[in-house]
């Protein structure tokens, strides 16, 4: 799909991106692009940017599976992509029944 249209450099280098092209790369007002200089031009890619607050919660999500591997609560290792969707639907089915399960042991024993 080569859509190709002339523009023009404004007075602050800014360059309007005609609106055929906006819509066929889907573009919304405040996105980022990256400007990469070519041999034969220079080429705009949407970029993609990760703000600070979800990069410290990535950290932390990141600190919490390390704390998870060294006190061994991990599934795996798998052969193939199907073994792992299969421990994992397991895993979560067993997590769902054990839930009920000790409610009931503890209504039972009171």
């Amino acid at each position: 799909m080569a859509t190709i249209t002339t523009t023009k450099v404004g007075p602050k280098f800014q360059v309007v991106i005609p609106k055929k092209v906006r819509e066929a790369a889907q573009l919304e007002i405040g996105d980022f692009l990256t400007a990469e200089l070519k041999p034969d031009g220079i080429l705009l890619k949407p970029a993609i940017v990760v703000e600070r607050d979800f990069k410290a919660e990535l950290e932390q999500h990141l600190k919490e599976a390390e704390a998870d591997l060294k006190t061994g609560r991990v599934l795996g290792p798998f052969a193939n992509a199907r073994d792992a969707l299969r421990a994992l639907k397991a895993f979560a089915k067993k997590r769902t029944h054990a839930g009920t399960h000790h409610r009931k042991v503890r209504r039972a024993a009171r």
